[in-house]
């Protein structure tokens, strides 16, 4: 049984256009162990809310899918990169990846303000101070988040 994420990435950076011509991508660049370690319990096909943040407004605005399990984060020990980290190797990684593919892009965007007005979203992390950029979602608010965005996008 597939389990379900939230994922952010600014839009200027990556956004779900880009991912939806990219079809998928390697999720690389994560430096914070807590979001790390998520990532390395991400399963094959598992579902992912896509997330732009540092948007206005920031908000759920597609879904992509798990293609490949966590593997070391290459970048992290590449010195042209900027995400190097002289502390890794190939020996010894500190920092890991997933591969996601695209699935849809919403027929509208899923504000910030609206999950956190949502009673029934209140457990997400996203609606709290959670700063992560890759979060657990239960199965029950990723459902209400693509239902918010079909109700009023169709």
């Amino acid at each position: 049984m597939p389990r379900y994420w939230l994922m952010k990435s600014e839009p200027g950076s990556y956004s779900i256009d880009d991912l939806e011509r990219d079809r998928t991508t390697h999720w690389e660049g994560v430096r914070n162990y807590q979001a790390r370690n998520l990532m390395r319990e991400m399963a094959r096909g598992d579902m992912v809310l896509f997330y732009h943040s540092s948007a206005d407004p920031a908000g759920v605005a597609g879904i992509a899918r798990v293609e490949r399990t966590a593997y070391p984060d290459h970048f992290s020990w590449d010195s042209d990169s900027r995400y190097f980290d002289a502390k890794s190797s190939p020996e010894e990684p500190r920092w890991w990846m997933v591969d996601i593919s695209f699935v849809e892009k919403l027929p509208r965007l899923v504000t910030l303000a609206e999950l956190k007005a949502d009673p029934t979203l209140q457990g997400m992390l996203v609606t709290g101070k959670s700063r992560l950029s890759v979060q657990p979602v239960e199965r029950a608010d990723f459902r209400k988040v693509l239902d918010l965005a079909r109700e009023q996008g169709e």
